[in-house]
């Protein structure tokens, strides 16, 4: 169950990689972009901390938030 649902994590953040950030274009205020920090999260973490760590990220992502460097732990 875990895998399938890395699995299912990691093809919803490729398929927003693939479809929908071209249309948006280049708006992550950090390195790596929060979609590269979500894979890297769900596959270091697995599905629940990964996941977790990913939202965390997606939610500070916004103009007021901070920006920069903010490797997985």
């Amino acid at each position: 169950m875990r895998k399938l649902f890395s699995i299912s994590l990691i093809w919803l953040i490729r398929a927003y990689q693939a479809f929908i950030s071209p249309l948006l274009g280049a708006k992550c205020r950090y390195t790596p972009t929060c979609s590269a920090y979500g894979l890297e999260a769900v596959k270091k973490h697995g599905p629940w901390k990964g996941g977790r760590l990913a939202l965390k990220r997606f939610l500070s992502c916004h103009p007021w938030g901070k920006s920069g460097y903010d490797p997985v732990p």
